[in-house]
């Protein structure tokens, strides 16, 4: 018999004369169970619906790492889509959370909960658009600040709201258990009326109606105050309370799997983090570090003595930073927290971004550093983030790819280069060196022209070795020739320190010494190569061999004339042994033109050569080779002007440049010219001027003001380049000559005296046996009258005209003798 069957018999007993009693009893009858309905339905699943927002709030959490943490733009795409579904499901719990709230308290901790949660969706979208914006550690730095800041205040308010959900569902109980009581003592007044009739009806109802009740608001208490899930309320009978208990274990049982997901997620995030190759960690007041950090950071600095320590002693201790720089750190952390987030970025770049720590046990790590402020509502820097990683195989990774790729380069100058005319750069570079290194120990003090001899052989080396195109010995050369033009500065910044100095010296010494070894032991090219012993192998025209050995095999050696001229012809062509021709020899400085043309912004010029059949002897070509590397240079700078100018002026839009050379006056006389704008006699005036080198009101002569060029440090250019500007071309070439026993001037080529600009030629004069006259008869090398040319008729029919980029016409093949 139900309990429906039992109260329907027991009314209709007692209907004559308890009718009244008896329909309040039924009353509040139907009243418990609406209770009971809210009670089991109501008010205990609201309860347990707030349990749910933290399962909510870990998806959030998890999809939001993940996107943070994605490698790549799929999975960045897919973890988008597991937070939008993650975020609406939040979002329609917390709008159910709102539905059911009951009372001001409950209502005020969802409108609390609804601005936490704004702030913290706005907060992981801040997270995504550092991440969209390739912003990884920003994103991350965000997701462990912000973030996690409002996810933790939120979970805060859902507990507090789950617990203010249980009060209430107590207090439900409690009126249950009241109304029921009510309805006990409204049955036992029935009940003493017709004690012996409804006894057994009475009962029953109370075991199968309170006895029940009772025992499922016991077990609901107990699985809410032990939240363990696992239990389930037992099912007697299939009445309304069979019904609502069956509906309960059917929520626990959602609770349960909500829960272990919960569990699971929150396993996931641990891992995360305990496993995120970076080290993270937050500074508060007094440069402390904070309780939370990545487990990544006790690998990253070995120790786990880390929070509460001062982050200077913590990750600092051991830097290859002096005492100003880590001042400046403490400083700068110390001005940012507890202030406006502007005193952040003032300082910021005061905060290194990576170090060398040396470790306890000696080893040197480099650690890379990204500092992010942590700011409050009002926009406050209340803790500043910092990842740390450390770099250390990626930068000695990219060290060795560097310097392999560096012998690369330097072997692929190398090979640039012909192995006789490298060797000679070598060997001229290394007396250089040689010859700077005395000079330098021989002047324990500054001295004017010692500096101005170092500079002279710096700058000559450099330009040698732009010419050859060796950028990496250009590059370390550069660095001792600043310290020497700064030493000749009349009020230098640097003092004179011969260590120093001697330094600067043996770097650029390693550095030719690297060129050498690699072309000796890389590239296999020991030595001069075949053509560079003079001594052991010539070049020579096989034409004039054959022609020698013809004229010996059938002169008539009864004809004395025949004889002598056989000897002429022999003696002749053995003079050309040892000897290239004015083209070949300057023929690096020429090639040079394109690229030096390039960093001018003006067209290659065309050179023209005539050597009036002379020849240089090989032992003179250094000389020349300096000489005119200087000389060409500051034609290219200095004269030759830019292709619009020219085109202005009615010439063509690449310059040429005029070589020439004759044996006047027992000298090899060498003339360099351009068609440029000429000598800048009146800039040349000012300049000397305001460095004192003349009265501003001395009158000079227009070849007096063209000798000034030659004085060590000047110079016309507006600006200092790797070309010009340091003032020591001319000096150069005029110290190159003088050792030699030359002379050099400058002679103009116009009648234009007093005129800001006036065309020359630079006329270099060196002792003629370092010249050779190709076909010309002996009388050629005699001096001349009158200082003119000493061309003979024959001597300029056999005047040979050379451009540069042409190789010269050779009638016969050489070969070595």
């Amino acid at each position: 018999m139900t309990i429906r069957q039992r109260i329907t018999l027991l009314v209709v007993l007692m209907f004559a004369a308890i009718c009244g009693i008896g329909g309040y009893a039924f009353q509040q009858f139907r009243q418990g169970a609406t209770q009971v309905r809210l009670v089991t339905e109501g008010v205990v699943p609201s309860a347990l619906a707030s349990a749910d927002l933290v399962s909510r709030l870990k998806d959030v959490q998890l999809a939001t790492i993940v996107l943070a943490s994605a490698p790549d733009r799929q999975m960045m795409e897919q973890a988008k889509e597991k937070l939008a579904a993650s975020r609406k499901q939040l979002r329609e719990a917390i709008a159910h959370q709102v539905a059911q709230a009951a009372g001001s308290r409950q209502k005020g901790l969802m409108e609390q909960a609804g601005e936490s949660l704004d702030n913290y969706l706005s907060a992981i979208e801040e997270t995504m658009r550092f991440k969209d914006a390739g912003k990884n550690e920003l994103a991350q730095a965000n997701l462990f600040g912000n973030v996690v800041q409002y996810q933790g205040e939120l979970e805060q308010i859902v507990d507090t709201l789950r617990i203010e959900k249980n009060r209430a569902k107590d207090d439900a109980i409690i009126a249950l258990n009241d109304n029921l009581a009510t309805t006990t003592t409204t049955l036992s007044v029935v009940t003493l009326l017709a004690a012996l009739i409804l006894s057994a009806v009475g009962m029953l109802l109370y075991r199968r109606i309170t006895g029940p009740i009772s025992r499922m608001q016991a077990m609901m208490s107990e699985i809410a105050a032990s939240q363990d899930f696992t239990r389930r309320v037992p099912v007697q009978t299939m009445d309304e309370i069979g019904r609502s208990i069956v509906a309960f274990n059917g929520m626990i049982e959602k609770i349960e799997e909500s829960s272990a997901q919960v569990r699971q997620k929150t396993a996931d995030i641990q891992a995360m983090l305990e496993n995120m190759p970076q080290g993270i960690l937050t500074v508060v007041e007094g440069v402390r570090v904070h309780p939370e950090y990545s487990a990544h950071l006790e690998t990253i600095l070995e120790t786990d003595d880390i929070i509460g320590r001062n982050l200077m002693d913590l990750l600092f201790s051991g830097a290859n930073l002096g005492a100003d720089a880590l001042a400046q750190i403490d400083a700068a952390v110390r001005a940012s927290i507890g202030e406006d987030a502007m005193n952040f970025e003032f300082n910021q770049h005061l905060l290194v971004g990576e170090f060398e720590k040396t470790m306890a046990d000696g080893r040197v790590k480099v650690l890379d550093l990204s500092w992010s402020p942590i700011t409050d509502d009002t926009d406050t820097t209340v803790r500043l983030m910092l990842c740390v990683r450390d770099v250390t195989e990626l930068r000695k990774l990219a060290a060795e790819a560097g310097e392999q790729k560096r012998k690369l380069e330097i072997i692929g100058e190398v090979l640039a280069v012909s192995q006789e005319k490298f060797h000679e750069f070598i060997v001229g570079s290394m007396k250089f060196v040689t010859e700077n290194e005395v000079i330098i120990r021989e002047h324990p003090e500054l001295h004017a022209d010692a500096v101005a001899q170092l500079f002279r052989n710096m700058h000559t080396i450099k330009g040698n070795a732009r010419t050859y195109g060796l950028n990496h010995l250009t590059n370390v050369v550069h660095l001792a020739e600043q310290t020497c033009e700064e030493l000749r500065k009349p009020r230098p910044k640097l003092a004179w320190d011969q260590s120093m100095m001697l330094q600067e010296l043996f770097k650029v010494r390693d550095m030719v010494e690297l060129y050498a070894d690699i072309n000796e032991f890389s590239l296999g090219r020991k030595g001069p190569g075949l053509r560079a012993g003079a001594g052991r192998y010539l070049m020579v025209d096989q034409e004039h061999v054959l022609e020698s050995l013809h004229r010996l095999e059938t002169v008539n050696t009864a004809n004395l004339h025949e004889l002598l001229s056989a000897h002429e012809t022999v003696r002749r062509n053995l003079r050309l042994l040892g000897t290239e021709t004015l083209a070949e020899t300057l023929g690096n400085v020429l090639d040079s033109l394109p690229s030096l043309a390039s960093e001018l912004d003006k067209e290659t010029p065309t050179v023209k050569i005539i050597d009036n059949g002379y020849r240089v002897r090989t032992q003179a070509g250094g000389v020349l080779k300096n000489v005119f590397m200087h000389l060409i240079r500051n034609a290219m700078d200095h004269g030759l002007e830019v292709a619009e100018v020219r085109r202005l002026q009615g010439k063509t839009p690449a310059g040429t440049i005029h070589i020439s050379a004759d044996v006047a006056g027992g000298m090899l006389r060498l003339e360099l010219g351009d068609d440029g704008r000429g000598l800048a006699l009146s800039r040349i005036r000012r300049i000397a001027a305001d460095k004192g080198l003349i009265h501003p009101a001395a009158t000079l002569s227009d070849e007096e003001v063209a000798q000034l060029i030659f004085r060590p440090g000047f110079s016309t250019a507006a600006q200092v380049t790797e070309i010009s500007g340091r003032g020591v071309g001319m000096d150069a070439v005029q110290d190159f000559v003088r050792r030699e026993h030359g002379s050099i001037e400058i002679q103009f080529c116009d009648d234009r005296a007093g005129a800001d600009y006036r065309q020359f030629r630079t006329i270099v004069m060196l002792p003629a046996g370092m010249a050779v006259a190709g076909d010309m008869p002996p009388a050629a090398l005699a001096p001349a009258d009158n200082g003119t040319r000493g061309n003979t008729a024959a001597g300029a029919q056999l005047g040979n005209e050379q451009h540069a980029g042409m190789p010269e016409a050779s009638a016969a093949q050489k070969e070595a003798v």
